[in-house]
């Protein structure tokens, strides 16, 4: 049975409803835990300098993939042991910029995962609203000049 780590920064309570969403989506890809999947959860419960042990515990035990549920420093911590098992990501900040990954389009290595990249679109989803509100070509028929 294949097993999958997930590497946690915080606890499971603080974790609940992504948790839900992990199990859902591993469940709709025809995953079910306990029955054709095992899941080894490591907890730094806001201890982020415990991360690097427990990662160094997942790639141990030898798991299949590594799920860094904690953001940057699980995501990190998770690299740093190991450099062959898969790892999935999500998080805020720029990975490239991190040096998880070699570039968006091809991440390369073992790491992959979501970004909403906040910090680099968000000014210019502001600039593109800017210029919007102020086209006349945008303009409600209402709005004064």
């Amino acid at each position: 049975m294949p097993v999958v780590g997930f590497l946690g920064s915080a606890s499971p309570g603080t974790y609940s409803i992504r948790l839900r969403a992990f199990r859902k989506g591993l469940k709709e890809a025809g995953f079910v835990e306990g029955q054709n999947v095992l899941v080894e959860y490591r907890w730094a419960e806001r201890l982020n300098n415990r991360l690097p042990a427990l990662a160094a515990e997942l790639v141990q035990r030898q798991v299949a993939v590594i799920v860094a549920g904690g953001g940057t420093p699980s995501a990190l911590a998770a690299k740093a042991a190991t450099g062959t098992i898969p790892i999935i990501f999500e998080l805020s900040p720029d990975p490239v910029a991190l040096g998880l990954v070699a570039s968006i389009n091809r991440p390369g290595g073992n790491m992959t995962g979501v970004t909403n990249l906040n910090i680099e679109t968000g000014p210019k989803r502001l600039e593109l609203l800017r210029r919007a509100a102020c086209s006349k070509e945008y303009r409600h028929p209402n709005q004064p000049d």
